[in-house]
């Protein structure tokens, strides 16, 4: 019997009295993530889908993630039971299964505050110059909001 069992790094404290942020890196952090994505995994479809040498490989990560309380098996599978916002997530809402960068929300926010200037006070852009100025930094701050959701999509691991 593994006497470390339940225990992290030196402090030698349980596991649940510590936040499991800092023990998600490398392969464990795949496997969550591709956990997360999936609702419940199996370990022979975590190891296929990850590309991981051997079963074995993909039940110790899993069941790292088990003493973090994150994952538990229901009838040999493993459900997500806990949400941990790692720094790679923690520009990310969960809707569902799908991870989505909080800048879309703001891209949407902006992209439709600047269609709607746009159409609705074309006519006064050349007595109110002040107008189309605003409009195109509604537009500059859509832009970016954008591009920073798609650059934080590619992130992902």
């Amino acid at each position: 019997m593994n006497k470390n069992r339940g225990y992290v790094g030196l402090a030698r404290e349980p596991v649940e009295n510590q936040k499991p942020g800092g023990e998600l890196r490398g392969n464990t952090l795949r496997v969550y993530l591709y956990a997360l994505k999936q609702g419940s995994v199996g370990v022979r479809e975590v190891q296929r889908s990850l590309g991981l040498s051997n079963a074995s490989l993909a039940q110790y990560h899993i069941n790292k993630l088990s003493e973090m309380g994150l994952l538990r098996e229901e009838g040999g599978e493993y459900r997500v039971v806990g949400e941990v916002k790692v720094d790679v997530l923690k520009d990310f809402t969960r809707l569902g299964k799908i991870l989505v960068p909080r800048f879309v929300f703001y891209g949407m926010l902006f992209t439709v505050f600047t269609a709607y200037l746009g159409l609705v006070t074309v006519e006064s852009y050349a007595s109110e110059p002040i107008v189309g100025w605003f409009a195109a930094l509604l537009g500059v701050a859509s832009a970016i909001f954008w591009y920073e959701a798609i650059r934080a999509w590619r992130t992902v691991p």
